[in-house]
């Protein structure tokens, strides 16, 4: 018998198989659902692409890198339209570290959110960085994931990995997480 479940799939019934009288047979179900078959086409179409993040303080970045033209997007916006200027040159850092022949072939969307804009700066290379490497090493080869993750290594190591540092709370008996209020004696 097939029924609609009240998630929309199909749910199906297969046949059981006679067991001994001692036990009951069991009831088995299959789950007929889009976006499994949808996924399953796209895995076989070539579709191929990674997503990765890169954080700093509260500001976290994520990058889709997938097989392209060289196409770069920030939260649907060229690229180039990241303010102030000198901290887009932080943004380009992975792409002049690894070549453009590593580049030009990878479309990158990116989203930011949280922190302020120097954050989402530094959570934007490390995203972009992380992305090539992963997107490298499912698609290309370990060997030539590890030569451009050492190259991003000895450039600045905030490329690949996170920096764990938070801002402190505030304590009472002061005004910040450290400085205490002035002590009077009279």
């Amino acid at each position: 018998t097939t029924h609609f479940g009240s998630s929309g799939f199909v749910i199906s019934q297969l046949p059981t198989l006679p067991l001994s009288p001692a036990r009951s047979a069991p009831t088995s179900f299959t789950m007929d659902s889009a976006p499994i078959a949808a996924a399953a086409t796209n895995a076989q179409s070539g579709l191929e692409r990674v997503q990765t993040f890169g954080r700093k303080k509260t500001a976290v970045a994520v990058a889709l890198v997938k097989t392209g033209k060289g196409k770069f997007s920030l939260n649907g916006c060229p690229i180039t339209t990241i303010k102030p200027d000198i901290l887009r040159v932080k943004v380009y850092e992975p792409f002049l570290i690894l070549g453009n022949e590593v580049t030009k072939k990878l479309d990158i969307r990116l989203r930011v959110k949280g922190g302020g804009y120097t954050s989402q700066v530094y959570a934007l290379r490390q995203a972009i960085a992380k992305g090539v490497l992963a997107y490298t090493q499912k698609f290309v080869d370990e060997v030539t994931k590890q030569e451009l993750k050492t190259t991003l290594m000895a450039y600045d190591r905030s490329l690949i990995v996170a920096d764990p540092r938070r801002c402190e709370p505030k304590k009472f008996g002061g005004r910040s997480a450290r400085a205490r209020f002035q002590k009077s004696y009279r």
